[in-house]
């Protein structure tokens, strides 16, 4: 387990660009925290990373899903806080992302917590006030792990 600090938006979106610096094809990384505890900031600093203007990385809660191509490999960002069922997983296709070769990013992964690949990084976001959040990483799997290591020298 890695616990890392962030003393404001700015940093957050830091945190997920060295982040990205780390992940490969067909990672995964399953967020979760509470409302506004920074899980999209995070996610604009892994888009940035990829090479996307952070501006355009937005939080997908009514689309589910937002997927940015035009970068190799390509960003999905899902948020699951609306689904209520498998069936309706199932209807997004989620297994052709969360098993693909793409990057996958998801919100909320822990209420299906049972379909998220054995291979993973979790991170969980916790508010401290109005900017200071503590994120904890723990990699799932021998390249969860990976990453884990590989961000403890340079978080």
């Amino acid at each position: 387990m890695l616990t890392v600090r962030s003393a404001s938006p700015e940093e957050t979106v830091e945190i997920g660009r060295v982040l990205s610096e780390q992940l490969l094809p067909g990672d995964f990384l399953n967020l979760n925290g509470s409302l506004g505890a920074g899980k999209t900031l995070l996610v604009k600093g892994v888009g940035q990373g990829l090479g996307l203007d952070p501006d355009l990385v937005t939080s997908p809660t009514f689309s589910i899903m937002n997927e940015y191509t035009g970068i190799e490999p390509p960003l999905y960002h899902f948020d699951l806080y609306r689904l209520q069922n498998d069936l309706e997983l199932e209807q997004i296709g989620y297994e052709d992302y969360f098993y693909g070769s793409g990057i996958t990013v998801v919100e909320w992964g822990d209420r299906f917590r049972y379909r998220l690949p054995e291979q993973r990084v979790d991170i969980v976001l916790e508010s401290f006030g109005h900017k200071n959040r503590k994120l904890i990483v723990v990699g799932q799997g021998l390249r969860g792990k990976q990453v884990e290591e590989q961000l403890r020298g340079l978080l």
